[in-house]
């Protein structure tokens, strides 16, 4: 069967979108399938590092063109209202997914990138290409393919991946609020009873609070409003924000089932990247700069895959593993365990008080969980 594209890109988040940039400016014929319409919200924290910034410039993409908020500063905070403040070393934005998936969207569009609406059912891989299904909207034939839909889909069912077969305890809210005496160049991390919410200003001017809790915390109370009067706003700043600033959605967006187990970033020869290929947790902060940057390490995987027609694909699959791990394993890994001192109240009030008092500890934390300035 003829192959239509050099790669196909399953997902058009923030990782599928940048990898689509990083193809076709190489040259490649890319086709991206996604299964919602451009814009739209998700639930997601709207912090993105610094790192990311060299590397956007590259793709041509120029965020100057919205009026993004330019964060240096971290506050945290326990559930009992115990709290530090920092300089982020490198710094870093807020802007909702909205915008900067719509920038990169057109973007992509204006460069010559494919584009199909459709949920892909099913990923073939025979002779060394892809057969990608998509339901009624038939299938297509690529070279390559990029796993890059985020958290779950019905895609990790069919291929099997272990912790789809497991329930999670974690579900995720987000909604946009007017709150005017926020300050533009903060982002807090506030704890509660069962879970943990970022607080940062978007490009609109409104203050995006997404909170992740434990569906055994949240599972006695009738409704998001009910949980947030008697949880979470028991931590003393959130206790404020809620009861002064007004909600702009009509309702919060909700998420179940996030997972934050260890996948793999291979799936049958499928390159995962994003969400797809592991979460941190988001109180590290930093997810949407590391979707980017896999996508970069996958797009220059294939690209020296293309360029050497004799390489074995089971050497680009190693590669791109070994990239990835290098890349994150170690964030991962300290997001992991930041989470678990910081979810025990006890701990984490020894946890923040303990680092209040060494300004080196803290800006090491920081830097663990957030990379170097991504260079091309």
């Amino acid at each position: 069967m003829k192959v239509e594209f050099d790669v196909c890109i399953i997902g058009g988040g923030l990782a599928g979108l940048s990898a689509s940039l990083h193809l076709n400016k190489l040259g490649f014929s890319v086709v991206v399938v996604e299964k919602n319409s451009y814009p739209n919200h998700k639930v997601c924290g709207e912090y993105v590092s610094n790192e990311i910034l060299p590397y956007l410039q590259w793709l041509g993409v120029d965020l100057d063109e919205l009026p993004i908020a330019k964060i240096h500063n971290l506050k945290l905070s326990t559930k009992t209202g115990k709290y530090l403040e920092t300089k982020l070393p490198l710094g870093g934005f807020g802007i909702s997914r909205y915008a900067f998936d719509l920038m990169l969207y057109q973007k992509a569009k204006e460069q010559g990138v494919h584009f199909i609406r459709a949920v892909v059912t099913r990923v073939d891989f025979n002779q060394d290409q892809f057969g990608i299904l998509m339901g009624q909207k038939g299938s297509i034939q690529a070279k390559h393919t990029i796993g890059a839909y985020g958290k779950r889909s019905n895609l990790d069912k069919w291929l099997g991946r272990s912790f789809i077969q497991q329930k999670s305890p974690w579900l995720g809210v987000k909604c946009h609020y007017q709150y005017p005496g926020f300050p533009e160049d903060l982002v807090a991390l506030h704890h509660f009873d069962g879970g943990y919410g970022g607080l940062s200003k978007t490009e609109m001017g409104t203050v995006n609070f997404c909170y992740l809790a434990t569906f055994k915390s949240f599972k006695k109370y009738r409704s998001i409003a009910d949980y947030n009067a008697h949880v979470v706003g028991k931590n003393p700043f959130l206790g404020e924000f809620l009861s002064e600033a007004k909600p702009v959605f009509d309702a919060p967006l909700t998420i179940s089932q996030i997972s934050f187990q260890k996948k793999n970033a291979v799936e049958n020869h499928m390159l995962m990247c994003g969400d797809s290929a592991g979460l941190i947790h988001p109180l590290c902060g930093n997810g949407m700069a590391m979707a980017i940057h896999s996508a970069k390490i996958a797009s220059e995987c294939i690209l020296e895959h293309l360029q050497t027609h004799a390489a074995e694909r089971r050497r680009l699959e190693a590669t791109y593993q070994e990239r990835w791990r290098d890349a994150f394993s170690g964030r991962l890994w300290m997001g992991r365990n930041l989470q678990r001192l910081l979810m025990h109240g006890g701990a984490s009030d020894l946890l923040i008080g303990s680092v209040a008092k060494s300004e080196k500890i803290l800006q090491s934390m920081i830097q663990t969980t957030h990379g170097k300035p991504i260079l091309v």
